[in-house]
């Protein structure tokens, strides 16, 4: 009997160990917390990192961290963010506190067979509050929607250099 309850007191330990161990970046099992994408076309994907916690930033950077690897992966230089969203606890966050109208573009690409066009669309908002930050035990998700390409990056605020933010944004150990 006292050797059924010291190996389960010790399989319990271990199991707690493997948990508390696990990495905060780290690929999404099912719809659980770490990353996934999605791909949109060949240049165009959805990517989203989910964590439990308050810390809506460190959601976004990671976010953004994989949206690099998706771009070097698929052999690409630069990204640029189409769209983005925070969702604390599944209600959508504005990156700042705001009150009044905002406004935003998506880009699409579309391509035929001798060439491309790409079209924005203007996205208008109207917004109010501030948001403090989630709780200890929220869920937060930040989600980004990009388009890669290679050579010369776009001089836009939303472009980014996939190595540099790979080198920037990645866990140190």
């Amino acid at each position: 009997m006292k050797t059924h309850i010291v190996m389960l007191f010790t399989l319990a330990s271990l199991v707690l160990v493997g948990c508390s161990s696990q990495p905060d970046y780290r690929k999404a099992e099912g719809s659980g917390y770490g990353y996934q994408e999605t791909k949109i076309s060949d240049t165009q994907y959805r990517v989203s990192f989910k964590a439990r916690g308050s810390d809506k930033t460190k959601a976004m950077d990671y976010a953004l961290l994989r949206a690099a690897e998706v771009t070097l992966e698929n052999g690409y230089d630069w990204f640029v963010v189409t769209h983005r969203e925070t969702l604390i606890d599944r209600e959508r966050v504005s990156p700042e506190s705001s009150i009044g109208y905002t406004s935003s573009n998506d880009m699409v690409t579309r391509c035929g067979l001798i060439s491309c066009t790409t079209t924005h669309y203007p996205r208008d908002t109207f917004s109010a509050g501030v948001h403090i930050g989630g709780r200890k035990s929220s869920e937060i998700e930040s989600i980004v929607e990009i388009k890669i390409g290679k050579g010369t990056r776009p001089d836009t605020d939303y472009s980014f250099n996939a190595l540099e933010v790979k080198e920037n944004l990645s866990p140190k150990n």
